[in-house]
């Protein structure tokens, strides 16, 4: 009940708050469009994301620890391996109903088209196993959070949030801030959705490098994660 009411309360609250409150400071818009339409891949972007840093934390650890679900399904002839590829298409469901939803929304309230902006679905879900998958892998090798996930929140996914380019171009950021957007995946997955939401003008290579980052964190991210969840099971 707590994922279907948040996934419909959390974006109208954001596109509310920050789509139409804060687009009316800023009438003249942002890169040649309207402040939502430029702000609304962000915000499902970060969304979706959010949620994957989310369960790439407490639930991974919880499993191991507290509730020890994943102890309990590897007393049956199920895998390590299996057991990490069900709790990834679980959370594939999920992401996708959340983005679904939230992508819903963003066209009631005009802000993205439905012919191209539909593609941003499945770039937010890649971009939430970018971050998913590092941290699930972390998250495995954890005995107990001793403050460890409250850490991760104040200084990458916060940070992570505000200095991305989602609420203005990564080009004002000071230059010192910069670096932030280039390593997150945020900013690879918002570019991306602009390109594809409102045909945000970028080099195709650029295009491509988001990919590349974005696939990347995934596909290394969920290597390790495999291996913390063989070791942390069989030992």
């Amino acid at each position: 009940s707590y994922v279907v009411t948040s996934s419909f309360a959390n974006p109208l609250m954001y596109l509310l708050a920050l789509g139409i409150g804060l687009a009316n400071l800023i009438p003249e818009g942002m890169e040649g469009v309207p402040f939502l339409v430029f702000v609304a891949p962000a915000l499902l972007m970060s969304t979706i994301l959010t949620v994957g840093a989310e369960e790439g934390m407490y639930p991974v650890l919880s499993g191991f620890k507290w509730h020890k679900i994943f102890f309990a399904i590897h007393a049956t002839p199920i895998t390590p391996g299996q057991i990490v590829g069900g709790f990834l298409v679980h959370l594939t469901i999920r992401f996708t109903f959340t983005a679904g939803v939230f992508f819903g929304f963003l066209i009631l309230f005009g802000a993205v088209p439905l012919t191209s902006g539909w593609v941003m679905i499945p770039i937010s879900i890649l971009g939430a196993f970018s971050i998913l998958t590092p941290l699930g892998a972390y998250a495995a090798r954890l005995e107990d959070d001793t403050g460890q996930f409250a850490l991760i929140q104040r200084l990458v996914v916060m940070p992570m949030f505000l200095f991305s380019g989602t609420f203005f171009p990564l080009s004002q950021v000071p230059d010192w801030l910069e670096w932030v957007g280039w390593v997150s995946p945020l900013w690879h997955a918002t570019q991306l959705g602009r390109t594809v939401s409102y045909g945000a003008s970028e080099p195709i290579w650029l295009s491509a490098t988001h990919i590349a980052v974005l696939v990347g964190y995934a596909v290394i991210g969920g290597y390790f994660m495999h291996r913390a969840f063989v070791a942390r099971l069989t030992r």
